[in-house]
């Protein structure tokens, strides 16, 4: 048995998501700050202990080498607060004294530059020291010029900035917490007012959502809107189906049953022929308002293959007129989707082929085809065509140029009827092979 888990609400899931990855970025900042701090110091150092070692050349070359004449001591800790060690054949000067035990073997080595010096157990002397060494010679005396920084003492104050910048990593923390929080409640507030706005619907108050919602929300809202739309159009068609056929079917029934009531009239061959023509006017109007009341307009997540559906017409209209030839052209895939409910789509192609095959002489042919904003399909026939005055009352309901063709003249005015419960258009023309041309485009987007 699987285990039922309760869905986030987008609040938790936002803050699930987001506070972790504040932390783990504030904490790879922090440790970053930390190496990039540890690095910069040592630069710094190593650079003003360059200096003073230059310093110190300076010095010892302006005296001739004379070391004694120096002004070392106290004065070179309190200008450069530095222990520092001065090395001749004759004279040996280290400052201070407690940091003899660091710099006497760093006299003796032959490295140059940078040296770092860790562990010392020498009382009163730094355990962790830098220094940087120059060994230089002066008439041909060699010299060796020694500065060093107590590292301990850097890493002291190096650590309460680091500490101080953890702190403050902390608040910053708390407060993108907190802003997030804000932010996740200030956005979410047009949920709050859509909420409201469908409890409103529900109850009957308003009878369309007006929320001023933002980007993200705004198809959201036009969908339900369109639903709306869609249901209340349904419902007005239905009333408007069930008033027409009743209008339709009640004089019929009545002079039925005027007939089939009046015993001084024999039923003869004439009054059977009228009542045969009444009942089949009866079940005409039954036929179309049922076809009709199938049609389901614009549906959202409603979708159709025209290829597929196309093709699959093509064959069966073939096999009834096998004496005339159907043919599809289209650049579309078979799994090319269209924007129509399926069975709209069927009846739109069924009605405009079974159209063209009554009437064509050889050929018919469906094209298929889109652009960004509509689909676009276009039936053409072979046949005698239609007359340039009749050209736009081809689709009005009941219309028929040939009463002697099978046919109830409903075909192209269901097409009609379709194609305008989804905002399209039907253009009816000349073909290029001289019979009738029946152009439908429909929107993407309805």
């Amino acid at each position: 048995m699987m285990p039922i888990t309760k869905p986030l609400s987008v609040r938790t899931t936002l803050l699930t998501l987001l506070l972790p990855s504040g932390i783990v970025l504030m904490a790879l900042a922090w440790i970053v700050h930390g190496l990039l701090l540890d690095r910069m110091s040592r630069d710094f150092v190593e650079g003003r202990l360059h200096d003073e070692v230059a310093f110190l050349e300076l010095q010892v070359r302006q005296s001739g080498g004379q070391l004694d004449a120096l002004q070392t001591g106290d004065y070179f800790e309190e200008v450069f607060h530095h222990a520092f060690a001065l090395h001749s054949p004759t004279v040996t000067t280290i400052s201070p004294e407690s940091w003899r035990p660091l710099l006497e073997p760093l006299l003796e080595t032959e490295q140059q530059g940078s040296i770092r010096v860790q562990g010392s157990g020498a009382a009163g002397a730094p355990s962790d020291i830098l220094a940087y060494r120059r060994q230089i010679a002066v008439d041909g005396v060699p010299y060796v010029i020694i500065v060093s920084e107590d590292m301990d003492a850097l890493r002291s104050s190096q650590s309460e900035l680091h500490a101080w910048t953890a702190i403050v990593s902390i608040l910053l923390i708390l407060l993108l917490v907190a802003v997030i929080w804000v932010g996740i409640a200030l956005a979410l507030r047009p949920v709050a007012s859509l909420q409201s706005a469908l409890t409103q619907l529900q109850g009957g108050t308003i009878s369309r959502i007006d929320v001023r919602a933002p980007e993200e929300f705004r198809p959201l809202v036009n969908q339900l809107n369109q639903l709306l739309d869609s249901l209340d159009q349904r419902l007005e068609r239905s009333r408007d189906a069930l008033a027409n056929l009743s209008h339709s079917v009640k004089t019929p029934i009545a002079a039925v049953r005027q007939i089939l009531e009046d015993d001084s009239r024999p039923l003869d061959t004439a009054l059977r022929d009228e009542m045969a023509r009444r009942l089949s006017h009866i079940d005409k109007q039954l036929e179309t308002e049922m076809r009709r009341s199938q049609f389901a307009g614009p549906q959202v997540g409603k979708s159709a293959l025209p290829v597929k559906q196309a093709r699959d017409l093509l064959w069966m209209l073939g096999r009834l007129h096998p004496e005339k030839s159907f043919e599809l052209t289209t650049d579309l895939t078979d799994e090319h989707r269209w924007p129509v409910e399926e069975h709209d789509l069927n009846e739109v192609f069924g009605n405009l082929l079974d159209n063209a095959g009554k009437w064509a002489t050889h050929s018919i042919e469906l094209s298929l085809g889109e652009s960004a904003n509509t689909v676009r399909m276009v039936v053409t026939d072979d046949g005698p065509g239609v007359a340039a005055e009749n050209l736009e009352h081809l689709g009005s309901r009941g219309l028929r140029l040939d009463e002697q063709t099978p046919g109830h003249g409903l075909g192209l005015a269901i097409v009609r009827d379709i194609v305008q419960r989804y905002g399209g258009r039907v253009n009816f023309s000349d073909g290029a092979k001289g019979g009738l041309s029946v152009e439908v485009e429909l929107p993407r987007k309805s």
